[in-house]
């Protein structure tokens, strides 16, 4: 099932961005999504997903304190990353990825996703 991130771009440090990661409609009501993030010279880490039976959202520790949400539109069943007070070291190409195992943070690794994107770039300038 094909993904599609989209949404990335520069901004200023205590700047915002809204990711949006499309499929197909009926793969969204069905799979888990999930965004994770690479930053250079780093491996990729789970930031956040959304379970798409029930809405739950499960969050890394690395990113608790809400500076992102993940939320999904049932209507466009899209799903979005807001960031919000963005920081120089949120600068990484950001990912999203359809899972069924979003049941808590500690599902927010590689192993448990499926399909991935492409990625979409975002940097944060102090």
């Amino acid at each position: 099932v094909p993904v599609v991130e989209s949404g990335g771009g520069s901004v200023q440090t205590g700047g915002s961005l809204k990711l949006t990661c499309k499929s197909s409609r009926s793969a969204l009501d069905y799979y888990d999504i999930g965004w994770f993030r690479q930053a250079p010279g780093k491996e990729r880490e789970g930031v956040a997903c959304i379970n798409s039976n029930n809405g739950r959202t499960y969050y890394a520790d690395s990113v608790k304190g809400r500076r992102f949400t993940i939320s999904k539109d049932n209507d466009t069943r899209l799903v979005y990353l807001q960031l919000d007070s963005l920081k120089p070291e949120d600068t990484a190409v950001y990912y999203c990825a359809t899972s069924q195992t979003c049941l808590s943070h500690n599902f927010l690794r590689e192993k448990f996703f499926i399909s991935w994107g492409r990625g979409t770039q975002v940097t944060v300038s102090s």
